[in-house]
């Protein structure tokens, strides 16, 4: 049995910007249910969540980063009701905020939080076996356990760095090194990639292991890391790629309490048909037509900005015979030009712009195809997601949606796969989409093999207890 503890920025249902947050809030859970004992500690982030719940003090402490003096405290939700134990870490004024991320002062708050975690990991009376630490946020606590001199006697616990995005990497410049408490100076290399403070870079040098959420992001990030792919390619004998799953118990159609009308694989066409007409009926479309929906951040990265274009396009160009539904928030000229589309695609096309948990499940649950037309996605849960739901995923061959996702035009496939993020391949990828939804018989076949693909958390949890176990 081994004690891990997980570091992260966010954690679902605590708090979530994005995939992370549903990753650290389904494995430790599973690794618990594997036999092990699986923390996870984050920034105490004020949200819902902490304010519906009950929570014990557990450690108090302070700290010096630079010329500020912090106290922190350090909370521990009550109940276990996430599976396993949830820490939160309390700084006054630095995370007791709305969002996760966004802010001026992100480097110093999350410099500060890992500073205080590597703290009261230090005042414990035992070592865990193994810190896990996720994304650039929590990237310099494998430097600051081995090289800070107040730390060193944590050197000889094993960490390991999960990268969900290499993109952000939490640069600082050399002028905020005495952000970090004393260290030994000769290994400031540790710290450095090309002349700034990089903590995801740190984490790579430092970590025993690396790894990624699917063997395809992996391979790609040797030729597209935002920087860092010569390091990728020289620290490649400890990276590996782990696909992540998904929650089974969160997502599953026969007990969401979410959607309108339960379903199963036998009953899958009654069930999905259901839930499509509340969809349409809500949002003004078309109960016969195929509904395509897009579900996440309208960023340049998911290739959002395409999706006005690629269904303008389709709706004109292959006689309106489709739906579309759209939910997500990010970019405002995208948002913009969404929001525009409504009064011109009357009766083709919705969206809200937002996030809305309850729609998002709904979503998977009543629509036909899932669109995902990503530049890059290192795993991506939304396919998984939709699989389950009998949502066919339409996705660019990239990172963990070609790990994913075979199209049905091979053998054995079940999904719709495209080469290029352009409005050129969605909007083929749209027809050939069309064309498969009138063959009724095929698609059904097709939704019930989708549903019957396990992407569960128990096989991947597992993989992580094997690489912790080969480092102990």
């Amino acid at each position: 049995m081994m004690e891990i503890l997980h570091v992260t920025a966010e954690c679902y249902p605590y708090a979530k910007a994005g995939g992370l947050a549903d990753v650290a809030g389904a494995l430790p859970k599973y690794q618990n249910d594997l036999g092990h004992i699986a923390k996870v500690v984050m920034p105490m982030h004020r949200t819902k969540f902490l304010l519906e719940n009950e929570w014990d003090t557990v450690h108090k402490g302070s700290f010096v980063m630079g010329q500020y003096y912090f106290d922190y405290t350090i909370i521990k939700e009550r109940t276990n009701k996430l599976g396993f134990d949830l820490y939160c870490v309390d700084i006054f004024g630095i995370f007791n905020r709305e969002k996760i991320y966004g802010y001026d002062d992100d480097s110093e708050r999350y410099t500060a939080f890992q500073i205080a975690v590597v703290d009261w990991v230090s005042r414990w009376q035992h070592h865990p076996d193994v810190v896990h630490v996720h994304d650039h946020h929590t990237g310099l606590i494998p430097f600051m356990m081995q090289h800070c001199f107040a730390y060193r006697h944590l050197a000889t616990i094993p960490t390991v760095l999960t990268i969900h995005n290499a993109q952000y990497q939490g640069w600082m410049g050399w002028d905020k090194y005495n952000y970090l408490p004393a260290y030994d100076s000769f290994q400031w290399g540790k710290l450095d990639w090309d002349d700034t403070i990089n903590p995801l870079a740190s984490g790579i040098k430092c970590a025993m292991r690396v790894t990624t959420v699917s063997p395809s992001y992996m391979e790609e990030l040797k030729f597209n890391a935002n920087g860092l792919e010569s390091l990728f390619e020289y620290e490649k004998g400890k990276c590996v790629g782990i696909l992540n799953g998904i929650d089974n118990a969160v997502w599953d159609p026969a007990t969401d309490t979410y959607i309108l009308d339960n379903f199963s694989v036998k009953d899958v066409e009654a069930g999905k048909k259901l839930n499509k007409k509340k969809l349409c009926d809500d949002f003004g479309l078309d109960i016969e037509k195929p509904l395509f929906i897009f579900i996440g951040r309208l960023v340049g990265e998911k290739a959002a900005e395409l999706l006005p274009q690629a269904i303008n396009d389709s709706v004109y160009h292959i006689n309106g015979r489709m739906n579309f539904l759209i939910l997500g928030s990010g970019d405002p000229v995208v948002e913009y030009h969404l929001e525009n589309m409504r009064s011109s695609l009357m009766g083709f096309y919705n969206s809200q712009i937002g996030y809305n948990e309850k729609l998002a499940h709904q979503m998977y649950a009543g629509a036909d195809f899932l669109l995902m037309p990503s530049r890059v996605e290192p795993c991506g849960l939304n396919q998984m997601y939709a699989l389950r739901y009998g949502t066919m995923p339409v996705v660019r061959s990239t990172g963990g949606l070609k790990d994913t996702v075979t199209d049905f035009g091979d053998p054995g496939g079940f999904g719709i796969r495209f080469n290029d993020a352009t409005v050129g391949d969605i909007t083929y990828s749209i027809y050939r989409a069309t064309e498969l939804y009138g063959d009724k018989k095929k698609m059904t076949a097709l939704r019930k093999k989708m549903m019957q693909i396990d992407n569960g958390w128990e096989v991947s949890a597992g993989r992580y207890i094997q690489l912790y176990e080969a480092i102990l």
